[in-house]
């Protein structure tokens, strides 16, 4: 079996696969060649991350490639249904990378609610010569102790922000297209475990009226979830990020937020125009931005590429 990672494999992946007998092919191709190459290596793996596309063309063109996957949660850049149609076998890491990306949703919710980002911006410039005028500027600054959380989406990385935000002291709330109960465990150091049954409610405007925090962890959608209609049940005063997708929030409408003091502030670490953001986002200084960094930490890739090779060698067992 040939295995093709367009996209890069970590360590821990490439391990177990060579260990398999799986041989990886080192070699990042451009999309536009992608299908020659394919074709005269005999790959039957395809394994890709958000910049290599599959789409129809290429599991046409390709028949005996076998097996599509991709390192990560989202699937917007696989024609997954067509694969699965044509007989092909298409995996990702669904949990792989929950940790990373929650972790990053609190490092901007602590960012916004102590002016990091923007106090980050001035002090090399003004630090000096205002010192005393920008620690009066930031002085509005909250804790997230004892604060509600919104969490909408309760997959792997919507548990995953709520096991923090319960470690925190704050309030959570849940918001799913259809109410339901699960049970979330916090481990700690010392080998204690406990559980919380959180149950989620479909009730948009009950869920936004009262949270502080709000986190958005769903797949793409191809409507808005955040628009104006959304700021308009949020208290005054909220902060928001967005570590899903690019198009769940309007943010044309979310500039505005902002400016009429609904939003306090707002993290984008995914964006409608990726990768090109538009201006008015990149130089607004309520936002706390990253360029897409939810699952790109060293920790996440070896668990993707060990989830990978698992989830590969078991289903080359399979075909043997």
């Amino acid at each position: 079996m040939i295995v093709l990672a367009n996209d890069g494999l970590s360590k821990a992946g490439e391990q177990l696969l060579t260990e398999a007998g799986i041989e990886i092919l080192e070699a990042k191709v451009s999309q536009e060649h992608l299908i020659k190459f394919i074709n005269e290596n005999q790959v039957d793996v395809l394994l890709v991350r958000s910049a290599t596309k599959v789409r129809k063309d290429i599991i046409d063109a390709c028949p005996e490639l076998k097996i599509i996957g991709r390192g990560g949660v989202g699937m917007d850049n696989i024609d997954v249904e067509y694969a699965i149609e044509k007989g092909k076998y298409v995996i990702n890491t669904p949990n792989a990378s929950c940790r990373s990306v929650a972790e990053l949703v609190f490092g901007h919710f602590f960012s916004l609610a102590r002016f990091l980002h923007e106090s980050n911006r001035l002090m090399p410039l003004e630090g000096e010569t205002h010192f005393k005028d920008l620690k009066k500027s930031f002085s509005k600054a909250v804790e997230l102790e004892g604060k509600t959380l919104g969490v909408i989406g309760f997959g792997g990385i919507g548990q995953e922000v709520i096991k923090i935000g319960i470690s925190l002291g704050m309030k959570v709330k849940v918001l799913t297209r259809n109410a339901k109960t699960e049970t979330v465990s916090i481990n700690f150091f010392d080998g204690q475990e406990i559980e919380f049954k959180i149950t989620s409610t479909n009730d948009t405007k009950e869920f936004l009226k009262d949270v502080d925090f709000l986190s958005i962890n769903t797949p793409k959608t191809k409507e808005y979830i955040i628009d104006s209609a959304q700021f308009e049940m949020m208290k005054d005063g909220v902060f928001i990020v967005n570590t899903a997708r690019g198009g769940v929030i309007n943010e044309v409408t979310l500039l505005e937020a902002i400016d009429n003091g609904k939003v306090a502030g707002a993290a984008l670490d995914v964006f409608e125009k990726e990768p090109n953001p538009e201006l008015a986002i990149l130089m607004n200084p309520y936002l706390s931005l990253s360029p897409h960094l939810g699952g790109n930490t060293q920790d996440a890739q070896q668990k993707i590429g060990r989830e990978l090779a698992e989830q590969i060698i078991a289903i080359k067992k399979k075909l043997s």
